[in-house]
């Protein structure tokens, strides 16, 4: 077994990303289902004399001179995936380099994050003095919001101040996140011969109490996030053409701002309508890091930018303060013939590396 080193070149950092990386797209990791992924990942750094500890599927290490009288500060992302869609002209399990570019699925979302941050954690590994302890976590079933992931391990880590949640943000700057709220709903009504009058049409009620939702503004606007954002994902009624239902059922997906917690959007909802409505969960509420945190004025120092995510992460059940941080682009996630672009991955090693280094 290889002695660990003090130093690593870039080129040596990037080279280990990218070998890591190709070895997780060759193994199936959807949610619930990341055992494999899990080993290669303790592989790696058993290969670079890291202790490990597992938690379920969830792999985390803490530095070689952590101090429990210290404050931590966590590199969080996920090694479980989505399922390939349809469109897919590539093998997903199989891992391309074409033109600068790996092809694979999960390496955009979130392999390149991945494995940067097990970079990031090998360079910082063995420092002496450190303002920070430096942990790293890579859990599982982030992609369903899942209870066995990082919900579950965060318990058991030490003291969090602030988390780095890796996804694909282009190395910018997540300082806040919508949450998400999906609410079920339904219109009764009187069911009926469709040849008859009825003034009681659920379907017609329905539409009426969708209307007037899908145009209410909530009064607060978050300078972070703009405004809660609300979706008619689903409707369903009806069963034959010459039948009124019963009953017309319908789905709402609702993007929080940190304007308001997932109750409170909830019950301003329920106020504005006349169906009965219930939430599937309150859990994945919105995030945000102020302007004036250490962090993120670094990350501004060497150029970086700053934005509000509409997209939902394991932040929203990360009980400390976190930024959202990784190399990639969020619109190739879930992405037939998904890629990352090796120059990203060694950009994002980098820049992990020099922000960190003006906190630690």
């Amino acid at each position: 077994m290889q002695e660990l080193k003090s130093v690593y070149s870039k080129e040596e950092l990037r080279d280990n990303a990218v070998e890591l990386l190709k070895k997780l797209i060759e193994i199936p990791s959807f949610s619930k289902d990341e055992f494999n992924t899990s080993v290669e990942i303790e592989n790696f750094f058993k290969k670079h004399q890291i202790p490990t500890k597992r938690f379920k599927n969830n792999i985390w290490a803490v530095n070689k001179n952590f101090d429990v009288f210290k404050p931590s500060i966590l590199l969080n992302t996920h090694h479980d995936t989505v399922k390939p869609n349809k469109a897919y002209t590539l093998d997903p399990f199989v891992p391309i380099e074409k033109d600068g570019k790996l092809f694979g699925l999960g390496s955009n979302d979130a392999g390149a994050s991945l494995v940067s941050m097990a970079q990031v954690f090998l360079h910082f590994y063995e420092k002496e003095n450190l303002q920070y302890n430096l942990v790293i976590a890579l859990t599982a079933e982030e992609e369903i919001s899942g209870f066995d992931g990082i919900e579950a391990l965060f318990p058991q880590l030490p003291n969090i101040e602030l988390a780095i949640v890796g996804e694909p943000t282009q190395m910018n700057l997540a300082i806040a996140e919508k949450g998400l709220l999906v609410i079920d709903g339904e219109m009764k009504g009187t069911p009926s011969h469709a040849a008859h009058p009825n003034d009681n049409n659920s379907i017609v009620k329905c539409m009426e109490d969708l209307q007037n939702i899908l145009n209410f503004k909530f009064p607060k606007v978050s300078d972070y996030l703009g405004e809660v954002k609300i979706t008619l994902s689903g409707i369903h009624a009806g069963v034959q053409h010459n039948v009124v239902p019963e009953s017309c059922t319908f789905t709402l997906d609702v993007r929080v701002t940190d304007e308001y917690s997932n109750k409170e959007a909830f019950e301003i909802i329920q106020s504005q309508m006349k169906s009965t409505l219930t939430a599937r969960s309150f859990r994945l509420n919105s995030s945000k890091i102020e302007m004036d945190h250490p962090f993120v004025k670094a990350g501004l120092e060497i150029g970086r930018t700053t934005y509000g995510s509409p997209t939902s992460s394991d932040q929203a059940i990360i009980p400390c303060t976190s930024v959202k941080l990784g190399p990639g682009d969020s619109t190739r996630s879930h992405t037939a013939d998904e890629y990352i672009y090796i120059k990203e991955i060694e950009e994002g090693i980098d820049i992990y590396i020099e922000i960190l280094e003006k906190v630690l």
